[in-house]
């Protein structure tokens, strides 16, 4: 079974819809993704986790630097199995880290490969292109 796929515009949630974003660990949530999922419940001050409607997988440390990718898997396995026990909702993952330059969708997407079949999480079709193939 292949993933449901993220739409690259994510403008409205449906009920049972989680939109997953990049975060700073500080949760300064003033950019990009991370700004869109304030409206959905993202706080100010929390940088990892479920947040209403929202949740939110870290690629940035305190002071806005690039995480390692070893250090944002670490974040992404937590998302999963977050995910697989709340299988009521779907989970729109957006294409975190690979925004701003930090990483590619190449080095990004391995990180997901444990989400690969699971029927609740949404990936982008640049993750899942790379995923099938391995």
């Amino acid at each position: 079974m292949v993933n449901p796929i993220t739409p690259e515009e994510i403008k409205e949630l449906k009920k049972d819809e989680v939109f997953c974003f990049e975060s700073n660990l500080i949760g300064i949530h003033n950019d990009n993704t991370a700004l869109v999922a304030r409206k959905w419940g993202a706080k100010i001050g929390y940088g990892n986790g479920p947040m209403g409607r929202t949740y939110a997988i870290p690629t940035k440390d305190c002071n806005f630097q690039n995480l390692s990718l070893k250090n944002i898997q670490y974040y992404v396995h937590r998302f999963i199995n977050y995910a697989k026990i709340h299988p009521e909702y779907i989970f729109l993952v957006t294409k975190i880290g690979c925004r701003l330059e930090e990483y590619t969708p190449l080095q990004i997407a391995p990180l997901f490969l444990s989400a690969v079949g699971v029927k609740n999480i949404a990936l982008p079709e640049s993750f899942l292109i790379i995923l099938v193939k391995e």
